[in-house]
């Protein structure tokens, strides 16, 4: 859909779509009218690296990272200065300050796939972890950030750490065998572990959304997932992991208005304020910056504005809301 029916679609209330659902207010906190939840799919240059976007997905990759980075003061600023918590799906490879080759390549304790081809991504050729520098934060700071993780968790808005795999990899059942996920997943929590973060949400990089067997063996309560834009309510797979549906991703369109953003965005949450619905937001810290300077403040001021109606949390605090509601 091009951003001309995005506007059309959304003015004719299609976009994102309203659930309707018997007893939907267990859902919702009592005193609340809707729940908030904003998840950053932190990366770094780990997205990237096999991107189908761009002639030479390895720059991309350097100069997203770099992106990123600068502008994560910024989102924390903003968060801080209205208390706007945020779930950071944060891949695994980014707690680590360095790396080196163990023989000849890059992490050889993560299990490897075989090479294939998704709808934004095309891996052909050499290992997987060709794109890793095997350096340090201070030399390629595009793959690292500790530095990073620790300013998350050194803010005084109480953010959550939560997990988007060790290296960004093809979560689906048909590319990602089992014991691949498993490797992936247990270097994440071995490293979140050492810093004292337990990993409880989880995000499948670039909504290749499979091993959901794989999450609860270990240990996640909830995944994310982008099949829709929809206000809706949250589902339960096998009785043990929460689902929880986008609403819509952040993002600067150049053909949009600085206006239209931020009234688009608080237009949303209006709508799930009237329908009483979960509200999902996501967005990558790399994309332009003004975002973060000129949309993103004005839409965390009309959410602490309206906090007395809206629960404003996390992807783990949400969950435990509905475990400790026996949902």
């Amino acid at each position: 859909m091009n951003n001309f029916f995005k506007k059309i679609s959304f003015g004719l209330h299609l976009d994102p779509m309203v659930e309707k659902i018997n007893g939907h207010r267990r859902y919702i906190p009592e005193g609340k009218k809707a729940v908030l939840i904003i998840y950053a799919d932190f990366e770094l240059g780990w997205a990237w690296r096999y991107s189908k976007i761009n002639g030479d997905p390895g720059r991309l990759a350097e100069i997203k990272g770099l992106n990123e980075r600068k502008n994560v003061p910024y989102i924390l600023d903003a968060c801080d200065n209205y208390s706007i918590p945020v779930t950071w799906a944060t891949v695994g490879h980014l707690f680590l300050d360095k790396c080196i080759k163990g023989g000849v390549s890059a992490h050889p304790e993560i299990k490897r796939y075989g090479y294939f081809e998704n709808l934004f991504w095309k891996y052909e050729s050499g290992d997987w972890f060709d794109a890793d520098p095997c350096t340090d934060v201070k030399t390629n700071p595009a793959w690292y950030c500790p530095d990073l993780i620790k300013q998350i968790r050194a803010v005084r808005t109480e953010h959550e750490i939560g997990c988007h795999t060790f290296s960004h990899i093809d979560c689906s059942d048909e590319n990602c065998p089992p014991d691949v996920f498993d490797s992936e997943i247990k270097e994440c929590i071995r490293l979140a572990s050492a810093e004292g973060i337990e990993l409880k949400s989880f995000v499948h990089p670039a909504h290749t959304i499979g091993n959901l067997d794989g999450l609860i063996k270990n240990g996640f309560n909830s995944y994310r997932t982008d099949y829709n834009n929809i206000l809706g309510y949250p589902e339960k797979y096998n009785g043990k992991l929460w689902h929880f549906k986008s609403t819509w991703e952040f993002v600067l369109f150049k053909e949009w208005s600085i206006r239209y953003h931020i009234n688009r965005y608080i237009e949303i949450l209006r709508r799930a304020l009237m329908n009483e619905t979960v509200c999902v937001f996501w967005f990558h810290p790399s994309m332009d910056i003004r975002f973060f300077e000129e949309v993103f403040p004005s839409v965390c001021e009309y959410i602490n504005r309206n906090r007395e109606i809206i629960e404003v949390t996390t992807a783990s605090g949400y969950a435990d809301f509905l475990e400790k509601n026996g949902l």
